[in-house]
Parts: structure tokens; C-alpha cells; sequence
């Protein structure tokens, strides 16, 4: 999950080839929640459950999440139709379809996102064991965020206090 401003990748989970994208998105949610407000999540098909638009709004968040060809707006066999966070999703994507494409297409920052670390950081990993190539990409993660962290510090003349000089400034003033 990252920032649609500045890329910063705020949530990662790392599994196998054959893990179902769709499952990983209440758990991202619930991550970057910790530090970040949400305000709205666009993702693709894959997401598009009753659970991931309910964890978005549980968030304060708006779920922007495509709708597959066969989706009613039902949202489940248990929920009747047009309540939550998936029944205004679909109301959003039938009446203001115009909008809320423009919000879903915020999505490709994801890519982008993506794009950054390969062009920066190299599209292979080098590690040879799975613990390994998770800790390589988590590194190139740490990496690109730091990178977004120090540009965003010039972009907008953010003068960083550190650790250090707060604990200093703490001492020498008690």
C-alpha cells in the first residue's frame, strides 16, 4: 500500500506466488492506519470484496475499488442490497461514474510506486534462499522511503529535527 502523493510505501506484506492479492488488503488497511489517515483506497478488481470495502470504511476511509462485470452491488449472498461501504461504492460507480473513475485511477501510483524501486533499487533480487529475497525486498523498501522522506524534506522545506538533537536540547536545558 503506498501514498498517492509521495509513493511512500506505507504497508507491505510479503507471500508466495500463489497467494490471492484480494486477502492482503484489510491487513495493509490496518497497518498504515497506525500512521496514516485514510481518506480513500483505490485498488483493482482483485479487491473487490464486502470485507475490503468494510475494513477501507471502518478506517474513515472511501473503498475506489473496480467492479467486476458480474457484480450486482448485492455485495454477498448475506447483505442485502445497497448497505455499507460496498452498496455506496456501487451507488458512487452507477450514478458519478465520471468520479469515481477519477478517484479508482489514483491506483496507478501503486505502479508507479513500483517502477521507482526497480529503476532505483534493480528488478531481481540477488538472494538465493526465500528469508533472504524477503529481507532484500524489504530493504528496497526502507530504501525508496527514505529516498521520498528526503525529497519530500526539500520539496516542502521541512526542517527535520532527529532523535539525537531532541534528546540533547532535553539535557542541556534541564
Amino acid at each position: 500500500m503506498c501514498g498517492v502523493k509521495t509513493n511512500v510505501v506505507t504497508a507491505i506484506e510479503i507471500h508466495g506466488p500463489n497467494t490471492n492479492d484480494g486477502t492482503q488488503l484489510p491487513a495493509l488497511v490496518n497497518a498504515t492506519s497506525k500512521t496514516f489517515p485514510i481518506g480513500e483506497v483505490s485498488a483493482d478488481k482483485a479487491y473487490g470484496t464486502v470485507v475490503n470495502a468494510d475494513t477501507i470504511a471502518g478506517h474513515g476511509g472511501m473503498p475506489f475499488i473496480a467492479f467486476k462485470s458480474t457484480h450486482t452491488g448485492q455485495g454477498g449472498h448475506s447483505r442485502p442490497r445497497g448497505s455499507g461501504a460496498w452498496g455506496k461504492m456501487f451507488g458512487y460507480f452507477l450514478y458519478r461514474r465520471e468520479e469515481f473513475v477519477a478517484h479508482y485511477h489514483k491506483r496507478s501510483n501503486v505502479e508507479s510506486t513500483f517502477s521507482m524501486i526497480k529503476r532505483k533499487f534493480g528488478d531481481s533480487l540477488r538472494s538465493k534462499s526465500d528469508t533472504a529475497q524477503v529481507n532484500e525486498t524489504l530493504a528496497k523498501v526502507l530504501c525508496h522511503n527514505l529516498v521520498v522522506l528526503i525529497h519530500e524534506m526539500y520539496e516542502l522545506g521541512v526542517d527535520p529535527t532527529f532523535w539525537a538533537e531532541q534528546t540533547h536540547a532535553q539535557e542541556t536545558s534541564a
